[in-house]
Formats: C-alpha cells, sequence, structure tokens
C-alpha cells in the first residue's frame, strides 16, 4: 500500500459512480407513463413496463441519488432523489396506518401490502439522507414517525428484538419471510442489521434521545444474539425466544456487518460499547478474509457452520461491502494488509462485476468470472445502494 494506491482507488471509485453506477439509473429507469421507476430491466437491458415495483428498490433509489446530491452538489441527483421521494409517498406509503407497503403493481396500486420491518427500516435511513438535501421538515418527521411505530409494533418488550413482519393495520401476520431463501422466523439477523442502518442515520440527522436508546439497545443485540463468539460469524434466524433455527452463513452480510456496526457505535460516542464491540469486528473481518475470500479477490456467497463454503458464485453487493469492510478494518488497526484486501476486492469488481459497456454491475457470476446472463440488471432487490453506497464510503474514508 502506498499513496499512489489511495489515490487509485479513490478516483477510480468515483469514476465509477458518475460515469457507470447513476448514469445508468438515470438513463435507463424513469417511467414517464405510470410514474416513478421501473420495476425491472433484464441482462440485456429489456424493460419489462408491467412488472412489480417494489419498496426495496424504490427506498433504496431515493438513498442513492440523495446521498449523490448530498456529496456531489449535482441537481440532476436531487431531482430523481425528489421524484423517488414523491412517488414513495403517493403510492408507497399507507395513509391510513403509515409504513410502506411491500409491493405495488406497474400503475402504483398496492399488490402486497405487508408491513416488513426491513422496508421501514430502509425508509428511515433513506429519508434521513434525504431531509439532509431538501432541508423538508416533512420528511424527517415522516422518519420519526416510523421510528415511533416500529417502537411500538414491533419491539418485543418482553423478549427483546425485533419481529419481522405485519399485516396492513400492523397486526401480527403468519408468512414473515421477505424472500422465498429466507426461513419464516420472526427475529432475523438481516432485518436487525438494516434497522441499525437506519436509526444510525436517524440518530446522527436528530439526535433524538430515544432513537440513540433504541440505537444501543441494537448494538447490544447484535453483540450479544446475533454474533457467535466461537466462529466470528453472524447468526441469521432465530424463533421469539431466541432459538438458533439455522447454521447458514452469508458471506456478505457479515462483513457488511462489520462496517455498519462500527460506525453505529462511533455515532454513539459510548466508550465502553466501543471497547466490547472492536475486537467483534476485527473477528469477523479475519474471518472473513480466511473463509470466504477467492484467489482473485472475489467474496463467495454462503457457506454454513459445519462445512464452509457451499455456494462459491460471487454476487454483486458482497464485493462492495467487502470493499468497505476492509477499509473500515485499516482505518481501526492502520494494518496496511487490509487497505491491501480492499484493493484486491475492488480489483475484481473492476475486472468481473462492473459492466462498462452495458452500465451497471451484474447481479453474479460464477466462481470463474463468468456473469449469469438470466439474472435482472435491475429490479426488486438489484438497487443502486450497494454498489454506489461502497463508492462514496471509499471516498469518503480515503
Amino acid at each position: 500500500m502506498n499513496k499512489k494506491d489511495i489515490e487509485t482507488l479513490k478516483n477510480a471509485a468515483l469514476k465509477e459512480l458518475t460515469q457507470n453506477i447513476l448514469p445508468y439509473w438515470q438513463k435507463n429507469t424513469i417511467d414517464n407513463l405510470n410514474g416513478g421507476f421501473y420495476g425491472s430491466i433484464d441482462f440485456n437491458g429489456n424493460i419489462d413496463k408491467i412488472a412489480t415495483k417494489g419498496a426495496v428498490l424504490n427506498t433504496r433509489i431515493l438513498w442513492t441519488f440523495s446521498k449523490a446530491y448530498n456529496v456531489l452538489k449535482k441537481k440532476e441527483y436531487f431531482v430523481l432523489a425528489q421524484r423517488a421521494y414523491d412517488y414513495i409517498n403517493k403510492h408507497f406509503k399507507d395513509k391510513e396506518f403509515n409504513g410502506v407497503f411491500w409491493e405495488l403493481d406497474y400503475k402504483g396500486q398496492p399488490v402486497n401490502t405487508r408491513k416488513y420491518c426491513y422496508t421501514q427500516g430502509f425508509w428511515i435511513y433513506a429519508l434521513s439522507e434525504y431531509y439532509k438535501a431538501s432541508k423538508d421538515p416533512e420528511s424527517i418527521k415522516l422518519a420519526l414517525d416510523i421510528f415511533s411505530i416500529i417502537e411500538d409494533k414491533a419491539l418485543d418488550k418482553k423478549k427483546n428484538g425485533y419481529v419481522e413482519a405485519f399485516a396492513k393495520d400492523w397486526s401480527i401476520t403468519g408468512d414473515v419471510r421477505i424472500s422465498e431463501k429466507d426461513m419464516n422466523e420472526n427475529k432475523t439477523y438481516n432485518t436487525h442489521l438494516h434497522l441499525l442502518e437506519g436509526y444510525t442515520a436517524l440518530y446522527e440527522t436528530t439526535k433524538n434521545i430515544k432513537v440513540k436508546e433504541a440505537l444501543e439497545n441494537l448494538v447490544n443485540l447484535m453483540l450479544d444474539k446475533f454474533y457467535n463468539p466461537t466462529n466470528h460469524h453472524f447468526l441469521l434466524f432465530f424463533d421469539d425466544d431466541w432459538n438458533i433455527k439455522s447454521d447458514l452463513v452469508s458471506y456478505g452480510h457479515d462483513i457488511e456487518g462489520s462496517w455498519l456496526l462500527w460506525d453505529a457505535v462511533k455515532s454513539l460516542g459510548n466508550q465502553a460499547i466501543e471497547i466490547k464491540t472492536l475486537p467483534v469486528v476485527m473477528n469477523i473481518v479475519n474471518t472473513t478474509i480466511k473463509e470466504s475470500i477467492d484467489d482473485d479477490g472475489g467474496q463467495f456467497y454462503e457457506g454454513n457452520i459445519k462445512e464452509g463454503v457451499k455456494d462459491t458464485d460471487k454476487h454483486w453487493w458482497p464485493q462492495a461491502e467487502a470493499v468497505v469492510g476492509f477499509l473500515n478494518a485499516w482505518h481501526i488497526s492502520g494494518d496496511n494488509k487490509y487497505f491491501n484486501q480492499a484493493f484486491n476486492s475492488w480489483n475484481f469488481i473492476e475486472k468481473y462485476i462492473s459492466d462498462k459497456k452495458s452500465g451497471e454491475w451484474f447481479w453474479r457470476v460464477s466462481r470463474n468470472g463468468s456473469p449469469y446472463t438470466t439474472e435482472v440488471r435491475a429490479g426488486f432487490w438489484k438497487c443502486p445502494y450497494h454498489n454506489s453506497r461502497s463508492c462514496f464510503e471509499i471516498m469518503k474514508r480515503l
């Protein structure tokens, strides 16, 4: 690692962000007929104009272009942030019970009115960033309102943790899975991670004492319930009583959690929690390098506790999170090996994941780097959030 490498990585992130990621979403995803953004674009660039529209995609678009405006100060980015904000408020927001619906049809009518805490967390995250861009007091009031609802309805007051999903009126619902690959369990790492992310942003923006208390509780849940000190992975699924229900390991969620957890702790300014968290973060990063990083710098997708790596495909989002996680470890420790690991991960992205010809990033590639052409380029889960955020974080940290 040298100063030249630092400049190379920082400049590469800025170029990737402004010449490949953001322009793709600006040019290809705006739905001028029905409003908002298209729900799906396939590998070859074909737009499915009648695809459903997901709250995950739309809240992440809101976050991305709000952040882009806040960092780069280009009005064109704010225009898209405002478009996303207005569309979510008009169509996704439940005007009767508050919160955002999970899914709309292509015309903007709800087709799945379930309230997932995962999505509400993303909305808080996006609203906090949008408020910085717009200075619109209604947006941060909305974020605080959603926070209050989550604390009232979703927080398990007896056993702690947050319940996964609710019906439209915030009553208990049966199937709480956010995707087919998830287990039907009420307390999941993924939801708690993204509530942590949203609450961190909300606290940094408002300095609200109730948000701080909730964020501190989430940090302690991450450390005491989700982190496994034996193998240094995060546990993914629990029942209501905190019984572990899976031995699955998500390598991308491990490294993503390492830096989001550290950011949350630093925002709290609590030295005791910081001391408790530091070895956890470094253990996760070291285990990630040891167990899930291939020789080419790419990160494998999934494994399990007993057998190790089970899925050697390399999806776009774990690669993005790996770069940030390694840079975070470098800043914490001062050890250049972590910067070198981040540099290698970025080189893998440049070589195999970033599509300079058609724009955006491939959803996933095989172990040898061949892209899966059946995967969408933009869609319900394929959003501009992980990769753009990686670029923003690289620029900020370097």
